[in-house]
């Protein structure tokens, strides 16, 4: 039988409850963004005017066909990418402003990944790979059995305690896309953004990192979005927003009661 979260988790989603009492408040704003890429002598429009908000907590899902403009749009909430015109602000912060090395924070303490390709490193086992993120972090106070703990709650958490010591080639797709939902999670941000995560799935496994996906961000009040085609992500998303030649052509948001 699988034990319940131990003291020292309790105490982190306390904290993390303590953060997000304000469900209601954006966590993200993205205003009058455009992004232009040059093509040769012409350029690609690939956002034109994009304006929303996303509230902390929910399960974001950003649809559209290939080449509406939804990669794009998660690569510069992510900070991987910056507007040609516009801002994007994350918790009240505009990433524009920022310097590299904030940048490398921000990602660090506020944003988690997730890639349809896993992004695992193949010479690491499951635990290895999802504790990476807080090796990289120097000026963490967390201790070596605090670590420890969380990456084992979080591996509990994704189903794969019999598999903690295989490397990314031994495992199923499926699996190798749990590691990476752990991964994310590790650094305990307040944002996950998932580009295409079932993309390389078959339609059952897809279904369930769906469900696990939802299951985290029900538990632990973590914020995710998605660039996505996948219908079952699109049906269950707190937030949809539907784009469509780099345009905003639906921008809905199911209100309901949460509970953390």
């Amino acid at each position: 039988m699988e034990s319940g979260p131990s003291s020292e988790y309790l105490h982190i989603r306390k904290n993390m409850n303590t953060r997000r009492k304000e469900h209601t408040m954006a966590i993200i704003r993205v205003q009058d963004v455009h992004k232009r890429y040059p093509l040769g002598k012409t350029e690609v429009h690939a956002v034109k005017g994009v304006s929303f908000e996303i509230t902390r907590g929910d399960f974001i899902s950003i649809a559209g066909p290939s080449g509406s403009g939804k990669s794009t749009i998660l690569n510069l909430i992510g900070c991987i990418d910056t507007p040609s015109e516009g801002s994007v602000h994350i918790e009240e912060t505009e990433t524009g402003s920022l310097s590299d090395d904030a940048i490398t924070r921000l990602r660090h303490q506020v944003l988690g990944f997730i890639f349809q390709s896993f992004n695992l490193i193949p010479v690491l086992d499951v635990y290895e790979n999802i504790e990476f993120p807080l090796l990289l972090d120097k000026k963490s106070r967390e201790g070596g059995s605090e670590r420890r703990e969380w990456i084992d709650y979080l591996i509990r958490m994704v189903g794969l305690e019999e598999w903690r010591d295989h490397r990314p080639g031994e495992l199923s797709g499926g699996q190798r896309q749990r590691v990476a939902i752990a991964r994310a999670l590790a650094t305990r941000p307040g944002i996950v953004l998932a580009d295409e995560p079932t993309a390389n799935l078959d339609s059952a496994t897809g279904e369930e990192i769906i469900i696990l996906m939802k299951k985290m961000n029900k538990d632990l009040g973590t914020t995710f979005i998605f660039s996505t085609h996948d219908q079952n992500i699109v049906s269950i998303a707190d937030h949809v927003i539907r784009l469509k030649d780099g345009l905003i052509v639906e921008n809905r948001r199911e209100e309901k009661v949460r509970t953390l």
